[in-house]
Formats: C-alpha cells, structure tokens, sequence
C-alpha cells in the first residue's frame, strides 16, 4: 500500500489538511483521495487522522508516519540520480578523518561545502583524531582518507600516502608561569616539578603514543589542542605547542617560549588511502592536496611552509 502515489496522496493530505484541497492539488476526485486514505489506514492498521467537518488533522501515529514518508519519498525520488552516479564510481558515503593538529572548523566546513556541491547525493562523514588515532581509524577501515597521519611512509602496503610537511613546535610556558623568570636551558628537575599537558592519543587498536612526558612527571590529559591552549595560557601546565598556534600567543606576550635540553622535533604528517579504493570522491580530495588547491589551504596552516 506504501508506493509513491500513496506516500504522496498522504503528504498531501496532511500538509493541506483537507481532503479536498489535497484533491485539487493533485488534480484527483476528493472521493479518490478519501479512498486511498482509507485504504492505507486499513492495511497499516491504525488510525491516521481526526476527522472533523472541515480539517483534517493527524494522529501521533499519522505524525510518525509522515516524517516516515517524507523521508522514503525524497529517496525514492532522487534514486535514478544517485544509481547514475553511483554507477559512475561516485561513493554514497565517504568518511574523512582529520588530525587534531590541523583540524580548524572553518577550514573543514569549506572542504565540506566544496565535496557537497560536486557530490550532493553522498553522505560525507568528518572525523577528528590524536597522534595514532589517525592512522587508526584508516586501517581499521572506520575511515576512507586521513588528513594528517603521522609521518611520512606508510605503516602498511595497501595504504598510499602523499606528504604534506612538518609541523614545528615550541616549548611553551605562561608570562606568569614559575619557569617563565628562569633564564637558560630548562633542567629535567626544572620541568619535572610542573604538569605537562598532552591530548590524548584516540588510537583503539595501535600502541598510543605520549608527545612530551619526563619520567616521573605529572601528566594531564585533555581532549584537544583548544583545551590544551588554554590550559598553558592559565599557567596549569607546561609542554610542546605547534608554531603556528604558539607564536601569536607570544608575540602578544601571554605565552614565553623557553629553551630545554631535548627540544621536540618537527612531526611530519602525510595524506593516506587505502589504494583499494577508486571513488570519485576520494579522487576529488586527494586532487586538491596534490594540486595545493586554495580549498585546503587552511587546512595545511599549521604545517611550516618551508617543509611543504
């Protein structure tokens, strides 16, 4: 009874609410869109609407229904379009992991803008992941693309990468911090006696990996690098930061970069797929990083354009 000509009687009816409107509307007799209402409410097996003398007004079960249908109808009516393109080798659906290092919301809802009007009929998922946590989710299969995968080989034969550069990363303290007085070379016993701050790694499956930690030094975990930002601006904590976040932090003077015997060294990070897979989409995105497309610029900001 749920075909497309009774899914669009019932719309119809329940946005016209009225039996005789909905009939005009669809160039039908009122008597034929009463029937087919009937007929419906007959084979589901409960009542769709309250009828009065002049409106027609749905039930729960009527509300339910419509959202329902709605939803079938609009598939229904865009399948041949997307069975072409599907046909054509374009994904219905696409998941795209992003380092935490170089996730900026901006810069992903462009990227997003920018797939959605050149593949509009496919679902396109955005992720966000830690150190490991990126390669993670591409060789488990939880994602199709990673943006930022550490390093600059791949970890496994089956997977392509394309390398993207380095981030550089300065060792950071608070203008009121007890070790921004201290000149010189920071000492391990120096650093020790205060908290470093890490996000966590989100790798399920691969070792985690800890940015910065001395042996017997407090950690404290946090879920990204905003959080990690703020909690070394109010002088909780100590640790690493990417250049390009750090450095407008201390020319403005609310952050002191400090010198240690160990500096970190720069993080290459690198594009990754599975080179199984042959979609349009996936092809559209790895384009644009071998291309540099101005569409991803934001997304590569804070990678040192020397090592690009």
């Amino acid at each position: 009874m749920l075909d497309q000509e009774t899914m669009t009687t019932f719309i119809t009816v329940a946005q016209c609410q009225s039996f005789s409107q909905a009939a005009k509307q669809l160039h039908k007799s009122t008597a034929t869109i009463s029937y087919r209402i009937k007929m419906l409410e007959e084979h589901v097996g409960v009542q769709l609407f309250m009828r009065t003398t002049r409106t027609v007004n749905l039930t729960a079960a009527g509300e339910f229904l419509l959202e329902q249908c709605r939803q079938w109808h609009h598939w229904l009516s865009n399948m041949p379009s997307q069975l072409q393109l599907i046909n054509e080798g374009v994904e219905p659906e696409i998941t795209i992991s992003i380092n935490n290092l170089l996730y900026q919301a901006d810069a992903v809802s462009d990227l997003i803008q920018y797939l959605t009007e050149r593949f509009p009929f496919t679902r396109i998922n955005i992720t966000r992941h830690v150190y490991m946590g990126v390669w993670d989710s591409l060789l488990s299969n939880k994602s199709d693309i990673a943006i930022g995968v550490p390093g600059s080989e791949s970890l496994d034969s089956s997977v392509n990468t394309l390398f993207l550069g380095k981030i550089e990363w300065i060792f950071a303290v608070a203008k009121h911090h007890p070790l921004a007085d201290v000149d010189g070379i920071l000492s391990d016993e120096q650093l020790r006696c205060h908290p470093t701050i890490n996000v966590e790694d989100t790798s399920q499956i691969l070792s985690k990996r800890t940015a910065w930690l001395l042996s017997g030094q407090r950690e404290i975990k946090v879920p990204d690098m905003s959080t990690k930002v703020l909690c070394h601006l109010k002088g909780t904590g100590i640790g690493f930061l990417p250049a390009s976040i750090c450095e407008p932090y201390i020319t403005s003077g609310q952050l002191m970069a400090k010198s240690i015997k160990r500096p970190r060294r720069p993080s290459p990070l690198s594009l990754a797929w599975n080179s199984s897979h042959k979609g349009e989409v996936l092809k559209t995105v790895i384009k644009l990083f071998k291309l540099q497309n101005p569409i991803i610029n934001n997304l590569l900001s804070a990678i040192d354009p020397a090592t690009k």
